[in-house]
């Protein structure tokens, strides 16, 4: 007959071996680490710059790239653009000319811990650098390392945006 720490250590080594072999299925349910949460963060940044970079060089076939395909972009007291053909239809108006009208940089991003969305937000300028806006991007994770963004909206900037 056992004693009863026997039991105990044995039940014990039955769960582990439990949390052990069901780890693997739980892996990617997830983001459950700071550091896949950061890394995923600076993905998000690296995605808004080049996002933003497609406005500087006035090239909207790479503005479309980063576009989900049902994505909604608000603006300008209109109904919403919705579905990439209509979001690039109407931003196409933007990429005439050599100067862009406004350029961006995200000053904060946001991931979920299952690291499937997260939200960017920064600062809107026109070509002369004053600030004019404050943008609110929402990103889906849509594949390893690819954000496409689904939402996008502006606001007018704080009064600590304009200091």
């Amino acid at each position: 007959m056992q004693t009863r720490p026997a039991s105990m250590f044995a039940t014990g080594l039955l769960w582990a071996a439990i949390v052990v072999a069901a780890a693997p299925a739980l892996g990617d349910a997830a983001v459950d680490t700071p550091s896949a949460n950061a890394a995923l963060q600076q993905q998000v940044f690296a995605a808004e710059r080049a996002f933003a970079r497609t406005m500087a060089d006035r090239d909207v076939d790479a503005f479309a790239a980063f576009v989900a395909d049902e994505a909604i972009f608000f603006g300008g007291g209109t109904a919403p653009l919705r579905g990439k053909a209509q979001v690039v239809s109407v931003w196409s108006a933007f990429f005439e000319g050599e100067t862009a009208p406004f350029s961006w940089e995200p000053d904060q991003v946001e991931v979920l811990d299952s690291g499937t969305l997260a939200l960017s937000t920064g600062l809107v300028r026109d070509p002369q650098g004053k600030v004019i806006a404050r943008f609110n991007s929402i990103w889906r994770r849509e594949a390893p390392d690819v954000w496409r963004v689904v939402f996008d909206k502006g606001s007018p900037p704080g009064a600590a945006d304009t200091q």
